[in-house]
């Protein structure tokens, strides 16, 4: 089988895929190579082992400890990647993965007292790394509160069993679980809070209220992942793009991202890491002034031909877009 991109040499098959809750399965895969990654970190997926779409999932697994890599997905309506993984793929076939990726990690972190907080699919990268911390530094003071929609939606909710944990259910909470969301009041009940380092994933909205609320309430180290980077609302003045294939005039305010300006004016552009290394995002700019922060994976002909990353693009000033 032939490897579909450069950025995705892995080959792993799937051994087995685990329902986790209504909308949610874990895709277990073996390589047959020494995969390495770290408790946290994410990969990119060749859809339907295809050049030409990439999605960024975090590795659940935990490395050396997981039996398998696994991928845990929520289905998403009209999603590429998660129909494809969650409906399509099935055990023995082959799924193609990027090298691991990403710095929301705990391997090096030296403190020994850790809040971990999560909501929703934001609990895959957290669970990866509280079986990191037990099994490679089990003297850790290690909290985690878990918020999710209701107890159904509690995905690992059998391994959850194995650690201390605080579960939140905004709805239809039963015994076991706080009632509505993580709030001040349970972050206070937190011992040593101020002392601990904090780490978080879950959706835009809810990491930045945990940003602001535990820094007010004295956390000095804090790191966050995310996984949906939001969507500004599309402007009306500020700096301008032409796109000529669609014949499109659009804007962005001055210091928005080429990634950022076209998503918030709903132009098509595949996009997967967010970070200048995935490739996807790949656009051509006709003339303007720009900066780029990126230029991996484009060859050195692309560059001069005016391809730039959107995501990693800067524009000083307004852009002519292929």
């Amino acid at each position: 089988m032939t490897m579909p991109t450069p950025q995705c040499p892995w080959r792993m098959q799937v051994h087995h895929i685990r329902q986790e809750t209504p909308d949610v399965w874990t895709i277990s895969l073996v390589c047959h190579d020494y995969y390495p990654y770290r408790a946290g970190q994410y990969a990119l997926v060749s859809i339907r082992n295809s050049a030409q779409t990439l999605r960024a999932y975090t590795l659940s697994s935990t490395p050396g400890v997981s039996e398998y890599i696994t991928l845990t997905v929520r289905r998403i309506e009209e999603g590429a990647g998660s129909q494809w993984l969650t409906r399509e793929v099935k055990r023995g076939d082959y799924v193609w993965l990027s090298d691991a990726q990403g710095e929301f990690t705990c391997d090096n972190e030296t403190n020994d007292k850790l809040l971990l907080l999560a909501a929703g699919c934001g609990v895959t990268p957290i669970m990866s790394m509280r079986r990191w911390l037990a099994k490679y530094r089990p003297q850790a003071d290690v909290q985690v509160i878990f918020n999710v929609r209701s107890p159904e939606d509690v995905i690992f909710a059998n391994e959850w069993r194995d650690y201390p944990i605080t579960l939140v259910a905004e709805n239809n909470a039963t015994a076991g679980f706080a009632v509505g969301r993580l709030s001040r009041e349970l972050l206070t009940q937190v011992p040593d809070l101020a002392a601990r380092t904090v780490m978080t994933c879950g959706p835009a909205a809810y990491m930045e209220w945990v940003e602001k609320e535990v820094k007010a309430l004295g956390v000095t180290r804090f790191f966050k992942e995310q996984f949906f980077t939001p969507v500004a609302e599309a402007a009306t003045s500020g700096l301008k793009f032409s796109k000529l294939s669609a014949m499109k005039t659009f804007y962005a305010p001055v210091g928005s991202t080429l990634l950022e300006a076209l998503e918030s004016n709903k132009v098509p552009v595949n996009v997967a890491c967010r970070a200048g290394v995935c490739g996807c995002c790949k656009t051509q700019v006709v003339s303007g002034e720009y900066s780029v922060s990126s230029t991996m994976t484009l060859t050195e002909q692309e560059i001069a031909d005016g391809y730039v990353l959107a995501c990693s693009c800067h524009p000083q000033g307004d852009l002519v877009l292929a």
